[in-house]
């Protein structure tokens, strides 16, 4: 109650807010955002309003109903955070979708009011699968929006970003042109015009963005600003001179919040700080003892290397993105893009000179004078080979990786490369007839299921039988269940550890299965309960369900009925032949009104 009265002080004439007299709603805006643990498992009970006790206990309680039982709480959150609150204490969920492909379409035609450009712009976009693909997404929409229309308003024929990367960096130097007409009058038409001052903001930027996506904050406050050489007394200069990146805000008790306007934009602004980092100052701000210089060259495709090890390692995915943005950066094109910003610190150029082919010399600073001396350009790798060195090694976690999920995201970062040969490997052996007959090894899997899942056309039917690999082979393929109606898995050898990733398809935005066989495997009642949890998301939209002979009991039978009373399941038909489910799991699993079992 104090602490309610501390940021409301009206509610200090409310004599009570408990019982039915009063209602009261709870917004919690932004889950995902919170810095508090939440533990639901071991917090202390509390259930006195006059109770002292810390923010995360109040919250916990709040939501388990402990405390003011008959109040209503509103909790917004992405999708992943949302899963910290317990299944029994959510009554209704809303789901704030993105776009389907007509909707997206839409936009562009409502956002460009030039018909031809907006044609234009959308043939463009569908031309990119993978861009089309984040136009779900609708702030990218707006950024690709932006870009594009205001490239085709250039003079002169300008090669029209097909990549991420591309996009991004389009768009940084678009924004940072009109924060120098609106505040300097100038019109810096081309990338390699940027402002000593402009870089300096852009890069403390970076460095913000990555110390806080490492720790996965979303939103920050002034001592987060401070840490990144952000004077507090200029923050709101960084959100004016950069309205379309970067936010500042009033929290409770008038308190300064900052955000990116996107968590993309975070993690481009990332990768751009880390690259950065390691051409102009020769660090490599990943690892710890190598994020001072140092008069050893930090070679490009070990930054990489280190970027591909740290995505990987993630249990979340949420260096993914970043991942692909760092590598992207590393393009020539790229990089002649970005021009000054690569140079300001004078550092060395990362465009090999085409006379010499030597570019310029990297310098380092002398720890005692801090002048600057030069490393040997025998140091110094080109950049098309720390990318070739960066492609293999990719190629080789890819044989290595076991997560299917981590294992299609390095195939992302490989068209942001342009090498993506494993899945034009697969394209042709496809061509060829013998896809079905010649037995798959488990990365052959990957670049296939990252084909199918990279096709405009939605499978109507996915039988994995019929394709000739390993039980490993099987695991890299079920990502190919978000983007088919039918999936055959029966008979495939799946087991607990596949069931999170067919739950991590039943929840992916505009899922399109709706009947899934998984019968004849030896999933458990552990497995089944993973798929319980996506059942119940608004994003499943899957009718039949075949469980049978899936070694499952009575101890998996009362969360399955939970999803068949869910009011978001869509669920019509669930076979459950041939498991050990007693009479006590029957009976948890017969109620009016149930689908067919």
């Amino acid at each position: 109650m104090q602490l309610l009265q501390h940021y409301f002080p009206q509610l200090k004439e409310i004599k009570s807010i408990e019982g039915d007299k009063v209602k009261i709603v709870f917004i919690f805006d932004g889950l995902d955002e919170c810095r508090l643990p939440l533990d639901f498992q071991s917090n202390k009970i509390c259930c006195d309003i006059t109770e002292s006790s810390s923010v995360d206990v109040l919250l916990t309680n709040l939501i388990l109903g402990n405390l003011l039982p008959s109040a209503l709480l509103w909790i917004t959150s992405r999708p992943a955070a949302a899963n910290q609150v317990p299944p029994e204490c959510v009554h209704q969920v809303t789901e704030v979708r993105g776009f389907n492909d007509p909707e997206k379409e839409e936009y562009f035609r409502k956002r460009i009011r030039d018909k031809k450009k907006a044609s234009r712009i959308i043939s463009h976009v569908k031309s990119s699968r993978s861009l089309h693909i984040m136009c779900h997404i609708p702030v990218f929409c707006w950024i690709s929006a932006t870009v594009l229309e205001t490239m085709l308003g250039k003079v002169g024929n300008r090669k029209m970003p097909k990549t991420l990367t591309e996009m991004y960096t389009h768009f940084l130097f678009i924004q940072t042109n009109v924060k120098n007409e609106k505040y300097h009058g100038t019109n810096e038409t081309t990338p390699k015009k940027m402002s000593a001052s402009n870089t300096e903001i852009i890069l403390k930027l970076g460095q913000l963005a990555l110390l806080q996506l490492e720790r996965g904050n979303l939103i920050f406050y002034e001592e987060d600003l401070r840490e990144s050489g952000i004077d507090v007394s200029e923050a709101s200069v960084y959100s004016g001179v950069c309205t379309e990146i970067f936010k500042e805000e009033c929290g409770l008790g008038e308190e300064k919040v900052y955000c990116f306007v996107h968590l993309s934009i975070q993690e481009y602004l990332a990768a751009l700080f880390v690259f950065h980092s390691c051409v102009n100052e020769n660090r490599n701000v990943l690892r710890a003892e190598e994020s001072k210089p140092c008069s050893d060259r930090v070679q490009l495709s070990e930054l990489h290397r280190t970027a591909v090890d740290q995505a990987l390692a993630s249990k979340n995915g949420h260096l993914d993105l970043f991942l692909r943005f760092l590598l992207g950066l590393s393009l020539d094109s790229i990089q002649t893009l970005l021009g000054t910003l690569l140079m300001q610190t004078g550092g060395r150029s990362p465009v090999p000179d085409p006379q010499t082919q030597t570019g310029s010399r990297s310098s380092v600073p002398d720890p005692q004078t801090g002048s600057r001396s030069p490393v040997p350009d025998s140091q110094t790798e080109s950049s098309s080979k720390s990318i070739r060195k960066t492609v293999q090694y990719i190629r080789k976690k890819i044989k290595e990786e076991s997560s299917a999920e981590r294992t299609i995201n390095l195939f992302h970062c490989l068209n942001e490369l342009n090498k993506n040969t494993p899945v034009a490997e697969i394209k042709k052996f496809q061509r060829s007839g013998k896809l079905s007959n010649e037995k798959l090894e488990p990365h052959q899997c990957s670049a296939l299921a990252f084909m199918l899942l990279m096709s405009e056309e939605v499978l109507d039917e996915f039988d994995l039988k019929t394709y000739n690999t390993s039980a490993a082979g099987h695991q890299r393929l079920l990502p190919v269940l978000r983007n088919c109606r039918k999936a055959i898995l029966n008979r495939c050898d799946l087991t607990e550890k596949s069931c999170e990733i067919v739950a991590s398809a039943l929840q992916s935005s505009n899922s399109p299965l709706r009947d899934l066989d998984l019968s004849n495997n030896n999933l458990g009642d552990s497995g089944v309960k993973l798929l319980c949890a996506a059942l119940m998301s608004p994003n499943c939209k899957l009718q039949t369900l075949g469980l049978g002979w899936c070694n499952l009991t009575e101890g998996c039978c009362d969360v399955l009925a939970s999803v068949l009373r869910s009011p978001h399941s869509e669920l019509r038909d669930l076979e459950l032949r041939d498991n050990e489910l007693q009479d006590s799991g029957v009976r948890a699993l017969c109620w009016t009104g149930g689908p067919t079992l």
